[in-house]
Parts: structure tokens; sequence; C-alpha cells
């Protein structure tokens, strides 16, 4: 029991890492969207 206990919490670490990673990434492109905007801006 307790080496499934230990082996279940590592795979809720490394959900939670998947999900942080995803998160980042989600943040990284509204930023991009946000710098393109301020472009089109400059230009315009």
């Amino acid at each position: 029991m307790r080496r499934k206990l230990t082996k279940s919490l590592e795979e809720l670490i490394q959900e939670n890492k998947k999900e942080l990673l995803g998160d980042k990434q989600a943040l990284e492109k509204i930023d991009k969207r946000i710098e393109k905007r301020h472009e089109f801006k400059k230009l315009a």
C-alpha cells in the first residue's frame, strides 16, 4: 500500500507540472498576442 501511495503522489506531482507548463505556454501565447496588437497600433 505504501508504495502505491508514493507512486500516486509522484504521478500527481507530474500531472501538476504538466498543467503548470501548459499554463505557462498559454500565458506566453497571450503575451505574444498583446505584443502584436501593440505593434499594429505603432504602425497605424
